[in-house]
């Protein structure tokens, strides 16, 4: 194997297969996110809204409730980063792999438990807004990361690791050169799938006061406005996408060569 060993531990969103409909994916996506926007924009423009509809979906208002869904999604992938990744590395070195089950069993719960749930009790406890709902998506959201980081590591054909350590690199060289850039599209698309489960989570913000598109959805529903539900509700699909078709570049382009 010249890179990290397909493992059915890790997760990861469907590959492209070779061909026109891979071709037709990287367009596609990026024109039907396109529509998407194109579509909600020229709605709120143009259709007959009544004063509660039209405060919530003017444009000003939707550019503020998407950047800050973005936002949310952005920083607590950070935060799911900067622990996730140097916690996976350690977790594969010899003296610490055999603790690597019962952390990612422990990683499993926050993944596992419902989503508000979670929100919720973290609201109870540490109070509402913005850190709060950064804490409960990172802990939502850290499995994919942290387990791709060990399954892509774990998979690293062993007598790459052995060649470089003859050739006299260090344990140091032979990990960041070695294991991390040959285990690097299995803990991207680990980061993918993170990032496209924040943007659906953070819609959720809203109940602990967080911010984000979600609040669209449930104006749109306490106020039965069922434009402002569907205008909430294809924003975050759009985003999700995009975020989808950029991660899908990233590996693209980090990728490393001939694998």
């Amino acid at each position: 194997m010249s890179a990290a060993t397909a493992n059915p531990d890790a997760l990861e969103l469907a590959e492209d297969a070779p061909g026109r409909p891979a071709r037709l994916r990287w367009i596609g996506q990026p024109l039907v996110v396109v529509a998407m926007v194109v579509g909600v924009v020229a709605y709120v423009q143009l259709a007959h809204l009544d004063a509660v509809a039209a405060r919530q979906l003017n444009l000003a208002a939707l550019m503020e409730r998407t950047w800050e869904h973005i936002v949310l999604a952005a920083v607590s992938t950070a935060v799911v980063l900067v622990i996730a990744l140097p916690l996976g590395v350690i977790l594969t070195r010899r003296r610490t792999r055999v603790a690597a089950p019962v952390i990612v069993a422990f990683a499993n719960i926050g993944q596992s438990a419902p989503a508000i749930g979670l929100l919720v009790l973290l609201a109870l406890w540490l109070g509402l807004g913005f850190t709060t709902t950064i804490i409960a998506l990172a802990a939502y959201a850290i499995l994919p990361v942290l387990r791709n980081t060990i399954t892509g590591i774990q998979g690293v054909d062993p007598n790459l690791v052995e060649a470089g350590r003859g050739m006299g690199m260090s344990a140091m060289r032979v990990l960041l050169r070695i294991e991390v850039v040959l285990a690097v599209p299995v803990i991207l698309a680990g980061v993918r799938v993170a990032l496209v489960l924040l943007v659906g989570t953070a819609t959720l913000a809203t109940f602990i006061d967080g911010g984000g598109l979600g609040s669209l959805i449930t104006t749109g529903i306490t106020l039965q406005r069922t434009s402002v539900l569907v205008v909430g509700a294809v924003l975050v699909a759009a985003l999700a996408l995009f975020i989808d078709w950029l991660g899908r570049v990233v590996e693209e382009v980090a990728r490393p060569k001939g694998m």
